[in-house]
């Protein structure tokens, strides 16, 4: 069980921010009823494609959705040996995705083991040397120290399991702390990403095949924008929105077109 702590992540609720919640709401609830479940199984494989494809490309990985499509059939594909890994690791995670709990640390340590599995040494344990997030030749962020992290974790995962804020809320705020924390030698942004939609799927099991993170790839320049405007000032709900604004144009994309009845003639 998480321990119980005081910690309280600084966020601000903003009125934009309750109005995305509202819309959101309003789309994931049309979403359910339209739904068809003939289609269901194959927009899922589709919609798992667009995710793995557009987690891995922030990260840097080239692989297309047809090279992951034929990966994920078990065909040959010729690329980058750790690309393929990491393809391979991204299915089996989501793979397991059903079975981890948001507030279990140990999950969240499995988890990173399986996304990281073949691609670095510390795969599933927190780092135990410092590191900054760099862009280009500057040093945007400074970790806290190896030696912290385990007790921030701690913290965040208390929090994760007290707070009454909306799951919509509470899984950005959580995707901002990772980062912010960056627990891992390396995987985190997939991780944070992951561990927010895992968030989300407790909430509604839709969001378990709603491709969020091919929206960020396509607007990553942003994302990294809003996790810096969140830490200049010391409050997360810059990424709150731009996370909101992600999750809203991916809810409605996915929404199915219902054509209109037509009644014959009699």
């Amino acid at each position: 069980m998480p321990t119980q702590s005081t910690y309280h992540p600084p966020h601000t609720i903003t009125p934009p921010i309750v109005n995305l919640i509202a819309q959101i709401s309003e789309v994931v609830g049309r979403l359910t009823v339209l739904t068809d479940n003939s289609k269901e199984l194959r927009l899922r494989r589709i919609n798992r494609v667009r995710t793995i494809r557009g987690s891995l490309a922030i990260e840097g990985n080239n692989l297309s959705e047809e090279q992951i499509t034929a990966i994920l059939d078990g065909k040959r594909v010729i690329a980058p040996p750790r690309e393929i890994q990491e393809v391979r690791n991204a299915i089996a995670a989501y793979e397991r995705f059903g079975s981890w709990s948001v507030e279990r640390e140990a999950d969240l340590l499995e988890a990173h083991s399986v996304l990281m599995s073949g691609l670095i040494d510390e795969a599933g344990v927190y780092r135990h040397s410092g590191v900054g997030v760099i862009a280009g030749e500057r040093v945007i962020h400074m970790a806290p120290p190896a030696k912290r992290v385990s007790i921030l974790m701690q913290d965040l995962f208390g929090w994760l399991a007290a707070t009454d804020d909306h799951p919509l809320i509470a899984s950005s705020v959580f995707h901002y702390e990772f980062e912010s924390i960056h627990p891992f030698a390396d995987g985190n942004g997939r991780m944070g990403r992951l561990w927010q939609t895992l968030i989300l799927n407790r909430w509604n099991p839709l969001f378990a095949d709603i491709p969020v993170e091919s929206l960020i790839y396509e607007h990553q320049e942003e994302y990294y924008d809003a996790l810096q405007q969140s830490t200049d000032k010391a409050d997360s709900a810059p990424f709150i929105g731009f996370m909101l604004r992600m999750i809203l144009d991916a809810v409605s994309s996915a929404t199915p077109q219902v054509s209109p009845q037509v009644t014959p003639p009699s």
